[in-house]
């Protein structure tokens, strides 16, 4: 008994203390002792082709429509079209039902890619796990997901989160990391393959071999993309000029349910959470197509509903580091003061190869004529949390700015992942695990409060009455 009454009053004290934004920032002192930021070998068994003729490979999965009753299922076929049907049922080799998709492929300089298939497969069972089997004969394969749980306020569920990931072996220790974390999905932030590190043919076959890498989570938890600069490939002197041509090929999304008129923007809900994916690298000022849809989409979040309000971009708006210093500037000019309005609970962004998380801050009483020139502690605001460290060639991003900003809560120059383990309505865990030299250690963490609950009357009879029932299992213990 006790011991819970400690804890509990313990809870409160850590609560009240981040709410204030008592504590001073923290820069860790840690140096990473990083394995080579190289890409691993072609011939490496994380980069193993699937047995039998023509087998599918690549697979990934993804929510395919707004409420999460539906994913996206994709893959390659290296030799021949095959076929683009999934079957699919709730039993082990048992598949009731079958959906099929459509096939396309595509070249770059001389590159040709397999014959990439995406099918959708909806109507699904909240809360149900589904097995599914593609490809045909002895080359087919079979994997399961995981459908979420009904949309709903109180609805517990745990949210992976990586960006900049390569494939590297600080890469490998990201992904088998986040393996072992019990997260549900991951909310990718940006730069996926870092394919564009290379040249001519080695752009695609770098692609090919990334989409093989990351196949034994993707295959089986939905990753919900969102693009980085690496992903535009814009690269004249192979006449390839068409920005984002092998992202959009092998990565569709679920753009057209929430009525966004590119895969790069879109939304999803998830559980208790409605998700905004916005792209750094399309234009978003004023009268653009993602400027009005976000407008839209903000309108429609009901937090009573799905009280989680979490948006993903790739470059981050607040960030104290040397590399990309003020990137972000532009997109919080346009969009910083919507994101206080309508209290986003955290955005993640990538594109910065560090960790750091910021206070709740904002600095949108700030013009040209008048106002206050630096950022100021806002309760309304999100807190912004920079995950750029998935393990990519580029190595870590380890020169911070002296002294550290008051709205910088904790930065370290490590390679890691995120977890984000909402509760229910009010309240929510949040980790960031670093990878030392290959073991997971949990170095930044704290509960993060709901910005609508927080703030509203019902949530805190809501609290009255959880305290009340935990003070009774306390006194019957």
């Amino acid at each position: 008994m006790k011991s819970l009454l400690f804890q509990l009053i313990l809870a409160s004290f850590v609560l009240s203390n981040f709410d204030n934004n008592v504590n001073a920032g923290h820069t860790s002192v840690f140096v990473r002792k990083e394995w080579p930021s190289e890409d691993i070998p072609l011939d490496h068994e994380v980069f193993a082709v699937p047995t039998g003729h023509n087998a599918p490979q690549q697979v990934h999965i993804t929510q395919g429509d707004y409420d999460g009753k539906a994913v996206i299922i994709s893959w390659v076929t290296p030799d021949e079209p095959g076929s683009s049907k999934v079957q699919y049922g709730t039993l082990k080799g048992k598949y009731e039902f079958t959906a099929e998709g459509k096939m396309t492929n595509y070249t770059f300089y001389k590159y040709n890619s397999g014959y990439i298939h995406h099918v959708l497969v909806d109507g699904l069972e909240y809360d149900t796990k589904f097995y599914y089997k593609i490809g045909t004969g002895d080359s087919a394969r079979e994997f399961w997901f995981q459908t979420p749980p009904k949309i709903g306020p109180d609805v517990p569920y745990k949210f992976g989160i990586i960006g900049d990931l390569g494939q590297t072996y600080n890469s490998l220790s990201t992904l088998e990391h986040y393996m072992q974390s019990g997260a549900q999905t991951v909310l990718f932030v940006g730069d996926l393959s870092y394919a564009d590190r290379y040249q001519y043919n080695d752009v695609g076959i770098r692609w090919d071999s990334w989409g093989r890498f990351v196949e034994k989570s993707t295959a089986y938890h939905p990753w919900i993309w969102s693009a980085g600069n690496h992903e535009i490939e814009y690269m004249p002197y192979m006449d390839e000029v068409v920005p984002f041509k092998s992202y959009l090929q092998r990565h569709p999304t679920p753009h057209l349910s929430c009525k966004s008129s590119s895969p790069m923007w879109y939304a999803i809900r998830r559980a208790s959470a409605h998700i905004i994916v916005l792209s750094s690298y399309s234009p978003f000022v004023k009268y653009t197509p993602q400027y009005e849809w976000l407008s839209e989409e903000l309108k429609k979040v009901d937090r009573e509903k799905t009280p989680w309000l979490i948006v993903l971009m790739h470059m981050p708006i607040y960030n104290s580091n040397e590399a990309h210093f003020m990137e972000g500037e532009s997109m919080r000019a346009v969009f910083e003061e919507w994101f206080v309005h309508h209290r986003v609970d955290v955005i993640f962004a990538g594109h910065v190869h560090a960790y750091e998380r910021s206070y709740r801050i904002s600095n949108i009483r700030y013009n040209v004529s008048s106002g206050e020139r630096y950022p100021v502690p806002d309760k309304s605001a999100p807190v912004y949390i920079t995950v750029g460290d998935g393990g990519n060639q580029e190595g870590l991003a380890g020169r911070f700015l002296d002294p550290q900003p008051e709205y910088s809560a904790f930065r370290e120059a490590s390679y890691g992942h995120s977890t984000l383990e909402i509760q229910n309505r009010t309240h929510a865990f949040y980790h960031w695990n670093r990878n030392d030299d290959g073991k997971k250690v949990a170095t930044d963490s704290f509960v993060l409060h709901n910005q609508y609950w927080s703030s509203n009357l019902r949530r805190r009879k809501l609290k009255k009455h959880h305290l009340s029932s935990v003070l009774k299992r306390i006194a019957s213990y």
